[in-house]
């Protein structure tokens, strides 16, 4: 078995969120269909475009490394995916739906936060700059989105979920 390095370790996670960006562009129209907060669709309608060059800048990274761009399952985003759809079919019609979509939009955020964080680090270490530099771009990215969800449910859509 040939010795598995930080490089191997590298192209095994970008593969993992490779994957995991992809299964995010399916989810997020599902969502912004499900919530009811004009402002919550328009962040889930915002955040489906810049997924999709994010996963430009993850075939670009691929192409640095001189390997085909491929995902490998994720069962992390599985899991997560599945809880959102969760609150989607229990949460139906209730107040709290868009509190509950946030939530699980967050903890969408907060794992590819984790995932973009390791992979720039690592492409750091490994020299790859210019992979580095896509990397740390998605997560300013990824991180504004986060911030902006939490705006968006302290401000109205927590409050609209406690009132009820």
């Amino acid at each position: 078995m040939p010795e598995k390095t930080l490089e191997t370790l590298f192209h095994d996670t970008l593969k993992d969120i490779y994957y995991a960006e992809r299964k995010i562009l399916k989810a997020l129209p599902k969502m912004a269909r499900g919530a009811k907060s004009p402002d919550l669709k328009a962040a889930f309608e915002k955040h489906r475009d810049e997924t999709e060059v994010h996963v430009e800048r993850l075939q670009q990274v691929f192409e640095i490394l001189g390997k085909p761009a491929r995902g490998k399952t994720c069962e992390a985003i599985e899991g997560l995916l599945a809880e959102g759809d969760e609150i989607l079919d229990e949460f139906k019609g209730q107040t709290a739906l868009d509190a509950g979509l946030a939530s699980a939009a967050q903890a969408v955020e907060h794992y590819e936060m984790a995932r973009y964080g390791t992979l720039a680090r690592w492409a750091g270490e490994l020299g790859l700059k210019d992979a580095q530099k896509l990397l740390v771009t998605t997560l300013q990215e990824e991180t504004k989105t986060d911030e902006a969800l939490t705006v968006l449910a302290e401000g109205s859509l927590n409050p609209a979920a406690m009132a009820a």
